[in-house]
């Protein structure tokens, strides 16, 4: 048994090792996605930029848990990360309405562990769950909603490749290298 864990009750260490594992299964299906619409037949570059900043993103949220395991004495237990449900992703609306999905379980699982923390009396878990998770997850989940709302304004075709090429590459490409560009000073972040 490790030295340092502490009031780190079992339920809630299993717990973390299923978050870890929906974090990476999140990571992955976001790189599925940035892979279709890098597709020469998609041809979406800002799309796939976007998609692939997201899945960094979910790799991160992965390794915050992993650390927070081995901080608290736990101990991490990968398992194995399933396909994404499918391969084809459609237009942009569509990957966005499967985003917004993705990004509500997994704040919908965020909200399960902090009920957990509370019924074991878990402060530190609480409180990391509250202060590096629960307002980025409702900041992300609004993000994409405005973008889902946006898509369905400008519409499919021509509005979509605009969407892409005016907001998208702009905001997530870096010399069309896929990565996103830094903010410039006294931007908000939303992600």
């Amino acid at each position: 048994m490790s030295l340092a864990r502490q009031n780190y009750h079992v339920e809630c260490e299993a717990a973390v090792n299923k978050q870890i594992n929906l974090e990476f299964y999140a990571s992955y299906v976001y790189d599925s996605m940035s892979a279709y619409f890098d597709r020469d037949d998609v041809a979406l570059p800002g799309f796939s930029a976007f998609f692939r900043h997201q899945a960094d993103e979910e790799r991160e949220h992965a390794f915050m848990f992993i650390k927070f395991q081995n901080t608290r004495g736990g101990r991490v237990v990968l398992q194995p990360i399933p396909k994404p449900s499918k391969d084809e992703w459609g237009s942009g609306l569509d990957a966005m309405k499967s985003a917004l999905e993705i990004e509500k379980e997994t704040n919908q699982a965020l909200l399960d562990l902090h009920k957990m923390a509370s019924k074991h009396h878990d402060t530190q878990m609480g409180d990391f769950i509250e202060e590096t998770q629960l307002t980025m997850m409702v900041e992300e989940i609004k993000h994409i909603s405005d973008y889902i709302t946006t898509l369905q304004k400008v519409g499919p075709g021509l509005g979509e490749w605009l969407f892409d090429k005016e907001h998208l590459q702009h905001e997530y490409m870096k010399n069309g290298c896929g990565e996103k560009k830094p903010a410039a000073e006294g931007d908000a972040k939303l992600t």
